[in-house]
């Protein structure tokens, strides 16, 4: 893989997303949506406690609708419009422009973390927070959004049509996400073996960012982010090289 073609491609892509007034619409969405569930549904203020657990427990659900509106655009289009076939005319790889336009949207997800430090801003001022757990769960979080967005990019790769990958990249989040809470766990546990369910749960998304969240940094967390997103690529570079075949 050359980093020189990757890195031309994610310029590109990351450049297009400011052609227009989406990329402000939605990181203005995001903020928004972000700054409602922590203050109001989150009760940060009222909980009296120097820390972002109300901040960082809603961004896997946030993510299950965010990320997908992000990736269903990523191969859904260029399929639709028939700009891949220019695309993979190129001397490039199809992995370099799958890797080159997940970096794109990745970095552009980052960013729109990286405005939400005000609050972090604001803890401080407000208490003593432990900011090395802060930090850990800015980088947990912005591993799960990756990890979102791989899936993403699968779905986007399987189909011509954006709604369709966004449907289907919510669906299949939101049930890696389901599967990482106690009610739904319970209910597993009445029609599944107890280590048939375990297994599941430690597939799931929450259980690996919480872990991070807490402030613990432990490397097998780090390989279950990184192995799922570079699966990601590596199933949506197959998925698109067939297509290509075809």
């Amino acid at each position: 893989m050359n980093p020189t073609v990757v890195y031309t491609i994610a310029k590109r892509e990351l450049r297009s997303y400011f052609a227009t007034p989406l990329a402000l619409i939605f990181l203005v969405v995001f903020l928004v949506l972000l700054g409602f569930f922590t203050f109001k549904l989150g009760n940060f203020f009222e909980i009296g406690q120097a820390d972002l657990r109300a901040f960082f427990v809603w961004h896997p659900w946030l993510y299950m609708f965010i990320v997908p509106a992000i990736s269903m655009r990523l191969w859904a289009e260029e399929k639709r419009s028939g700009t891949v076939e220019l695309l993979l005319t190129l001397p490039v790889t199809v992995f370099e422009a799958v890797t080159g336009k997940f970096l794109a949207a990745w970095i552009f997800l980052g960013l729109a973390l990286l405005l939400t430090t005000p609050i972090v801003w604001t803890v401080n001022y407000l208490g003593t927070p432990d900011n090395g757990v802060i930090v850990a769960g800015y980088l947990g979080s912005f591993l799960l959004a990756g990890t979102f967005l791989a899936v993403g990019t699968i779905m986007s790769a399987c189909t011509n049509n954006q709604v369709v990958s966004f449907v289907l990249s919510t669906f299949c989040c939101l049930f890696m996400v389901l599967m990482g809470y106690e009610p739904v766990i319970d209910v597993m546990l009445q029609f599944a073996p107890e280590p048939v369910v375990d297994g599941l749960t430690k597939m799931s998304f929450p259980y690996h960012f919480e872990a991070i969240q807490r402030g613990v940094i432990d490397t097998r967390d780090l390989f279950y982010f990184l192995s799922l997103m570079i699966f990601g690529l590596l199933a949506a570079s197959v998925v698109i090289e067939r297509t290509r075949a075809d």
